[in-house]
């Protein structure tokens, strides 16, 4: 029995959530999988999952045998990539992760010089507005907003941003200016949910964090349409600094409150520690960190 072929069905089933999606993930028998996690199961003298008519739930044996094959896995990736010289000449493939706006605005531009730069790596950007976890989705490095929590992920501070609450000038004509969070009843609100709850918006006064309902007009799913439906005249809605620096720029959007704003949060790049740094992510980090530092720094 190949224990490393094993090993690695194992972890396609989990991610998959069945023998038969495993199969199609890895283009292989249904029964040609079955097989195969029942021999290792054999092997190792215990169940490693409880199957049931719809799924497969892991066993407490096999939630720690699935924590092993992810580090036994991880340390022959990194093997393999030594011995084929990604540890000596930057070359490859890296995937970054960064939330979808702060992604297109500053890492983008930086990748276009990056690539001049290093021709022989190549770059699978994944831009999402949540928290990606590197070891269980194999990405090599992440740029992410807030306070990290303490873990083995190493990380580079890069700057700060603030939330801003902004809304257009035509809106705040017909409207009026909210001089206090208290105002905004009676406002309508454009909310995006990874941000603020739709009907309670937090604010800072002097040490005090305080809450204050608010009528959202309309809930969006991306900061991006919240920016574009305040534009418009909606609402008053709640973002980042960054995803309106072109519209305060142009007059298509002023923003309000700022006496209350929590404090900026921080922005850093994070990646996995290890005894061997890919070349290929030493080069991105050295290349894109002081970059990225002097464009949060503007």
């Amino acid at each position: 029995m190949d224990r490393l072929e094993a090993m690695s069905i194992v972890l396609t089933v989990v991610e998959a959530g069945s023998l038969s999606a495993a199969a199609r993930r890895l283009n292989t028998p249904l029964a040609t999988v079955s097989r195969k996690v029942s021999d290792l199961e054999s092997h190792l003298r215990t169940k490693l999952f409880e199957r049931t008519s719809r799924r497969l739930i892991l066993t407490d044996s096999g939630s720690t045998y699935l924590a092993a094959c992810k580090r036994i896995l991880a340390d022959v990736a990194e093997a393999e990539r030594a011995a084929s010289g990604e540890y000596s000449s930057p070359t490859g493939e890296l995937i970054v992760t960064a939330p979808v706006g702060l992604g297109r605005l500053h890492l983008i531009p930086i990748l276009t010089d990056f690539f001049k730069a290093y021709p022989e790596i190549d770059i699978r950007l994944v831009l999402l507005d949540r928290v990606v976890s590197l070891l269980e989705d194999h990405v090599d490095v992440a740029l992410r907003i807030g306070v990290l929590p303490d873990s083995s992920l190493i990380a580079t501070r890069l700057g700060s941003i603030r939330r801003v609450i902004c809304a257009s000038p035509d809106y705040l004509a017909v409207r009026g200016t909210p001089r206090t969070p208290d105002e905004l009843v009676g406002h309508d609100c454009v909310s995006y949910g990874a941000l603020l709850a739709p009907d309670l918006w937090t604010f800072v006064r002097g040490a005090t964090a305080i809450a204050v309902p608010v009528h959202s007009r309309l809930n969006v799913g991306s900061a991006e349409a919240a920016c574009d439906a305040a534009r418009s005249g909606v609402g008053i809605t709640a973002v980042f600094s960054y995803h309106i620096a072109e519209a305060l720029a142009a007059g298509t959007l002023v923003t309000l409150l700022d006496d209350f704003q929590p404090p900026a949060l921080p922005v850093s790049l994070v990646y996995a520690s290890g005894r061997f740094l890919p070349i290929k992510l030493r080069a991105f980090l050295d290349f894109a960190t002081p970059r990225l530092k002097a464009r949060l720094a503007r």
